[in-house]
């Protein structure tokens, strides 16, 4: 493990693939747990969480569905600012249990933005299960059920994670290096 190159920005290590895997697989084992008796649906916000998910998914035992949608606030290291839906939700979660999976909540407005137009289709119940959490950089909070890995309030990269649209093929995760 080395440091890498993404366009202009130097990356260090920071979660190696082996670590990820490990704190997925028991996330893994207490939604099989809690949701032993039940089909949750899980809702994967892309692109970020596309491998946090399909990695999820492989560890679980219980009945389960997936869909996915595409918000973003992004553009280069930083949050615009701004929620955009690019793909919206088309399942009917009425009376559903809902699992979001999300890569990464830092700011939280993302998720504080979308979870609304959820709670207005009346699910059954609602839980959020994230890989990383920024907890010094929430200025939205959001209660999180599940959680992987809290960090820093420092730019990562891998793991479905991108720094403009490259990155997100690596299967660990990168920290920004200081300059």
């Amino acid at each position: 493990m080395s440091t890498i190159q993404v366009h202009d920005k130097f990356f260090i290590p920071y979660l190696s693939e082996e670590k990820i895997i490990e704190k997925v697989k028991q996330l893994a084992e207490r939604i099989n747990s809690d949701y032993k008796d039940k089909r949750p649906l899980f809702i994967s916000i892309l692109n970020g969480s596309f491998m946090f998910s399909a990695d999820l998914f492989k560890f679980l035992t219980i009945e389960s569905e997936i869909c996915f949608i595409k918000l973003a606030s992004y553009k280069g290291t930083k949050s615009s600012g701004q929620v955009i839906t690019a793909i919206g939700l088309d399942t009917d979660i009425h009376g559903r249990d809902i699992i979001i999976l999300e890569d990464i909540i830092d700011t939280g407005k993302t998720l504080s933005q979308f979870l609304p137009q959820v709670f207005n289709q009346q699910p059954a119940s609602l839980k959020i299960a994230v890989l990383l959490h920024k907890p010094e950089a929430t200025v939205h909070p959001v209660d999180i059920d599940y959680t992987c890995f809290s960090i820093p309030n420092k730019f990562v990269l891998g793991y479905g994670l991108d720094y403009n649209g490259l990155g997100r093929n690596l299967s660990q995760l990168y920290q920004l290096k200081e300059e």
